[in-house]
């Protein structure tokens, strides 16, 4: 009975339980919203969020800056440069009637997916940066380029993509995570490093940092693996072949880039109890405000979040909890992407109102970017106000075990 003062449904509907987006599926009825108004719809599949797209909220009228990821605009000034920004980020939805996973499992991940999904949207920012820049924008219906087609296919709901829901649900597995459970932040971000591995052609180091610590010496170790930092450095056998291409993909030929591997840094936390310490909170905020910034990923509990930035004292996220139909590639290899943009003036909610578990990710595509981060960090670590989330150290403190060392994947 959610819906009963909000539309009007026969008994034979079908309702999927999501937390606080349960999935409507109507077909070949009409609808009735609460302002009176029929709505006619044909084997569509919505949710709670879906119903409201055309209602959605716009940016308030405020002289606060809105930040996302890096990018600061003003919301009386350049609304259209923020939809712009925000419908340029790959929005990751539930999608339906894709192959199998793992051959006779689930068609769709309606109802578990959304943690998986974030993941996606996340990492997903990263190979943006990574391969088209930070400052690149989306636009409908025009010819895109090459290195984005290659993007999407990462992530295509098929087995052989690097990044699909096939890979991640198949590789949550050997974490503890049957397919078609919920996962955690910490979960999605040790599945994508392990992924990250086989993607030849992006080179990406991804590195989860465990118990709140990012280790400066751990990190350059892993993005020059042939630096030798007791010693003088030796480049690598076979590292003139580095900079290949796949696909027909550009290799991006700069030294600094062939000479360290792109870094994505994931950072798992937990900002409280049962609700996110407000102590946090300016700390999470300056997150977005810094240039490397991938976003966070969390929500509430077993509903996820993608958040891109802040206004005020609302965060901004793009939601996943939209079922859409799987997409399939063109014949010529282009690949249908509008489904990939929310189009519409992304969500927002009360920074409180976030469960304190959180995954904080940042790219540093040269050693250059990496050491602007550290100073960057260091100088909140310094500011008066703000609880820090994560301590940066120099070199790993002599009561932590390396977790890459031992080969071992740290609990969930």
């Amino acid at each position: 009975h959610l819906f009963a003062d909000v539309i009007n449904v026969p008994p034979s509907l079908e309702f999927h339980s999501d937390a606080l987006f349960p999935l409507v599926q109507l077909t070949g009825v009409q609808r009735t919203t609460n302002k009176g108004k029929i709505v006619g719809m044909d084997a569509a599949t919505l949710t709670y969020d879906t119903l409201r797209f055309g209602e959605f909220e716009d940016f308030p009228e405020t002289p606060e800056p809105v930040w996302i990821l890096g990018k600061e605009y003003s919301a009386l000034t350049e609304k259209d440069e923020i939809l712009s920004d925000v419908t340029t980020r790959l929005w990751f939805t539930y999608r339906k009637n894709f192959p199998p996973i793992g051959g006779t499992g689930p068609t769709s991940d309606t109802g578990w997916g959304c943690m998986l999904r974030c993941g996606q949207m996340i990492l997903g920012e990263a190979l943006v940066c990574r391969h088209l820049g930070r400052d690149w924008r989306w636009a409908k219906g025009r010819k895109q380029r090459e290195e984005y087609v290659s993007i999407l296919n990462a992530f295509i709901d098929k087995k052989d993509s690097y990044y699909s829901i096939h890979q991640i649900a198949q590789m949550g597995v050997g974490e503890g995570k049957p397919i078609g459970q919920w996962y955690g932040p910490n979960t999605v971000a040790q599945v994508l490093k392990k992924l990250a591995v086989f993607d030849t052609w992006s080179r990406l180091v991804v590195h989860v940092a465990m118990d709140n610590t990012v280790i400066i010496e751990e990190i350059k170790r892993l993005c020059m693996p042939w630096l030798d930092l007791a010693g003088p450095c030796d480049q690598p056998a076979g590292a003139e072949e580095l900079n290949g291409c796949l696909e027909g993909a550009c290799a991006l030929a700069e030294e600094e880039t062939a000479l360290w591997k792109p870094l994505v840094l994931l950072i798992p936390l937990r900002l409280g109890l049962s609700d996110i310490n407000e102590a946090y909170i300016d700390t999470l905020k300056q997150c977005f405000m810094l240039p490397q910034s991938l976003g966070v990923i969390g929500g509430k509990p077993n509903s996820a979040h993608y958040f891109i930035g802040y206004v005020g004292e609302e965060l901004i996220y793009l939601d996943p909890h939209t079922t859409q139909p799987a997409v399939e590639p063109c014949e010529d290899g282009q690949v249908p992407d509008e489904t990939y943009h929310c189009q519409h003036p992304p969500c927002r909610m009360h920074i409180c109102e976030l469960d304190p578990s959180i995954a904080v990710g940042f790219f540093c595509r040269t050693e250059d970017e990496f050491d602007d981060w550290c100073m960057r960090i260091r100088r909140l670590t310094c500011k008066r106000g703000g609880l820090p989330m994560f301590e940066l150290v120099d070199s790993q403190p002599a009561h932590m075990v390396s977790i890459d060392a031992l080969n071992l994947t740290p609990g969930k």
